[in-house]
């Protein structure tokens, strides 16, 4: 009654997969990463409130793509100074760095802010700023600990 190995149907592919579909496995996987930790801090935490699951699913693929954009503008930066010599360069490219990180998460936040409002509020110390520093942080430590983990899998 068993099929032949070569006729059931692929569960689990242990074909190499294209880089399509590793990006979208990457993405995929951070969005989820993203949703887990902004709900734990729904449920845990008074300063981080979102209205549904859905709009808190929206706000974890907002974050996602806005996070990713910033840092390839970050690494863009980094690469102009890096290929200049000296200290003065040196110093420009990490004060730039530290600049494009903090200031984006104003920038973040604000996009959050428009796109859903009421329904989707960091609130506490700095008008909400500092509890939303505190997730991004902890989203970007959960998503290299999940990478690292994965790695040492391989």
């Amino acid at each position: 009654m068993n099929a032949p190995v070569n006729e059931m149907p692929e569960i689990a592919s242990a074909q190499t997969p294209s880089n399509k579909q590793q990006l979208f496995q990457r993405y995929f996987t951070a969005i989820l990463i993203d949703l887990t930790v902004l709900n734990l801090f729904v449920e845990y935490w008074t300063y981080v409130v979102i209205d549904s699951f859905s709009i808190s699913l929206l706000t974890a693929i907002l974050l996602q793509v806005l996070l990713q954009l910033t840092l390839a503008l970050e690494h863009r930066v980094a690469s102009f100074f890096k290929k200049r010599e000296g200290a003065a360069a040196k110093f420009l490219r990490i004060l730039c760095a530290w600049l494009i990180l903090f200031l984006s998460k104003f920038l973040i936040l604000g996009a959050i802010n428009f796109a859903f409002g009421d329904l989707v509020n960091f609130t506490g110390p700095l008008h909400g700023v500092a509890a939303f520093i505190v997730v991004v942080v902890v989203i970007l430590a959960a998503e290299e600990l999940i990478v690292r983990f994965y790695r040492k899998l391989g």
